[in-house]
């Protein structure tokens, strides 16, 4: 038994002033703390409910502006200002000093390749062969299992499902189309009414999981690195080999170097990404803009690929297979976060795709300065001056 008292909270409203202030409270008597920024903030509690439980206050993140970002995508196009919220000294310099050096390439080229979210049940058998016939059966049936799927949601769409076997049992994939969303919640709910379709329907003996832990959900995998699980981002660039050496001081042959020599490291350490930092700046627009942190997970993964041009130009470019974002739904309609996705354009219906576009070329930024100043010598510096080891 407990020997601090239950957190207080108030059926008829839990958002409301009484019963934040009765939290507030508790916390002062029986933790000494003041809650002197903790409990001061401009957003609306009530605008809450669906997105935290026993709400106490806020933790104000500092928002750094980068930029200005040029974009030359399908979705994003022009300069954008980028807001990054972070508590790491150098990172907003840092990005912004990429995003100079692209701008004046010409910009950052992006692309969207594929757009899905999955939920992933397994489906048990009393043995390999009646999975084997279940398999079939479930190509045959698609459609029947798409239109229980779809019944659940306004904007999701089943858009095929993926079969992998191993034993008495059959690993699937149920790929969807989500909107603006990033659908999590949207895909769980749908797969479990198709999952009840089919054990009504099927003429056999079956059991299942909703969740056969093959979406890999919050964690990172090769799964999702080849098959997508969100959006799928290339970002690419080509840098004159003369503006590398006067905005980097470095020159191309020896960036280039430098990342033949980092993909055997990260091979032999069994890395997951041969990039640098992707998750710095994934993690800093994630909280800027009220997307589900803990995606950063899967959503950091990445493929950096890197060519030294016949003519000493330098051509780079970051694959983002596993990017989960979204511009509805979630934390991002929050006060702040609607407001940082307001300044980047991206805000509601239709933002999606322009918004993980602005991300990968971020992300692109960041990757070309830090491996610039790694090999000029200037990271330890930069880090010094700007860093967390002030006074």
């Amino acid at each position: 038994m407990s020997s601090l008292p239950r957190i207080p909270r108030d059926r008829s409203d839990d958002y409301s002033e009484g019963a934040v202030a009765a939290r507030q409270q508790l916390v002062r008597e029986h933790t000494g703390s003041a809650l002197e920024h903790v409990a001061s903030y401009s957003l609306d509690p009530g605008t809450l409910p669906g997105n935290i439980e026993n709400f106490l206050g806020v933790a104000q993140v500092p928002i750094g502006l980068a930029g200005p970002l040029l974009v030359d995508g399908e979705h994003a196009r022009g300069e954008f200002y980028v807001p990054l919220a972070t508590t790491e000294g150098t990172l907003v310099a840092s990005y912004s000093r990429g995003m100079k050096l692209c701008a004046a390439a010409g910009g950052i080229r992006t692309t969207v390749v594929d757009d899905r979210m999955q939920r992933a049940p397994v489906f048990l058998f009393p043995s390999a062969r009646e999975a084997r016939d279940f398999g079939r059966w479930l190509t045959e049936h698609h459609d029947d299992v798409a239109a229980a799927a779809e019944a659940t949601t306004r904007s999701g769409r089943l858009l095929d499902i993926q079969q992998f076997s191993a034993a008495r049992m059959i690993y699937t994939r149920f790929n969807f189309a989500t909107g603006d969303a990033a659908g999590q919640n949207m895909t769980g709910k749908a797969t479990f009414a198709a999952c009840a379709w089919i054990k009504q329907n099927y003429p056999g003996e079956l059991n299942f999981y909703l969740e056969g832990q093959f979406a890999t959900d919050k964690k990172s995998s090769m799964v999702n690195m080849l098959h997508t699980r969100g959006k799928r981002v290339v970002a690419e660039v080509t840098l004159p080999a003369a503006l590398v050496e006067e905005q980097m001081h470095v020159s191309t042959d020896k960036l280039f170097r430098a990342r033949l020599v980092g993909n055997l490291g990260g091979f032999m350490a069994g890395v997951n990404n041969n990039g640098l930092h992707s998750a710095n700046g994934i993690t800093a627009l994630f909280i800027a803009t009220g997307q589900d942190v803990a995606n950063v997970a899967e959503s950091s993964a990445a493929y950096g690929f890197s060519e030294l041009l016949p003519n000493g130009d330098y051509y780079a470019a970051i694959t983002l297979p596993s990017l989960i974002v979204a511009t509805y739904g979630g934390g991002t309609g929050l006060a702040t976060q609607r407001e940082c996705l307001e300044v980047l354009g991206c805000y509601g219906t239709g933002g999606v795709l322009k918004l993980a576009e602005i991300i990968a070329a971020t992300v692109l930024a960041g990757e070309l300065s830090l491996g610039s100043a790694v090999v000029a010598e200037e990271w330890v510096q930069a880090h010094d001056d700007l860093g967390r080891n002030r006074p």
